[in-house]
């Protein structure tokens, strides 16, 4: 993981401007969390392995039916100005068709949920992020912190913290609330 910083808040701006020319190798990541730009390399087999049994899961078992994105960057706010995330998964309710004809940069109003799966950066995923889609009004983050060995589940934002948790250790199940409505199992889950 690489993170460049920005040295003063008069330099947001420009750091924005920055971002968005930034060139990234193929199969790299690039965001722009709380000032800061960082790159992530691709993910390994056992963080993408998560990722499909959840979207298995929520495809299956869904109680509304849902489209998802695993490459959506989303526009949330920051410290200062806009930040730039790209989650390891986003969803929204099929009906909405949210990405259909999305710019690469959307705004997060409509996503149900977002997903991260630790990997080289896992503070970001457990703080800037977790405040970032708050702030954003995103009603469910669902969090699985392969360092940890666990799965936390955030829920009724208000500003930029979520005022609801709930955590359960890889293995075990955890409730999702409408719009899901159903019990996910991580006992597929690979750390």
């Amino acid at each position: 993981m690489i993170v460049m910083t920005r040295e003063s808040d008069a330099e947001m701006d420009f750091t924005l401007q920055d971002f968005l020319s930034f060139d990234t190798p193929e199969g790299y990541r690039a965001e722009l969390i709380d000032g800061e730009i960082v790159v992530t390399p691709p993910p390994n087999g056992n963080h993408q392995r998560c990722i499909m049994r959840i979207v298995e899961q929520v495809l299956a078992g869904s109680g509304t039916q849902m489209d998802f994105s695993g490459q959506k960057g989303l526009i949330v706010p920051a410290v200062e100005g806009e930040g730039r995330v790209i989650p390891d998964m986003t969803f929204a309710p099929a009906k909405l068709d949210l990405f259909l004809d999305a710019p690469t940069w959307m705004p997060a109003s409509g996503v149900a949920m977002v997903v991260e799966v630790t990997s080289s950066s896992p503070d970001h995923d457990r703080n800037a992020k977790r405040r970032a889609y708050a702030a954003a009004g995103i009603p469910l983050y669902l969090l699985i912190d392969r360092q940890r060995r666990e799965v936390a589940l955030f829920g009724e934002p208000v500003r930029d913290e979520y005022t609801s948790s709930s955590a359960i250790r890889i293995g075990g199940r955890i409730k999702l609330p409408d719009p899901f409505s159903f019990t996910l199992e991580t006992a597929g889950f690979v750390v």
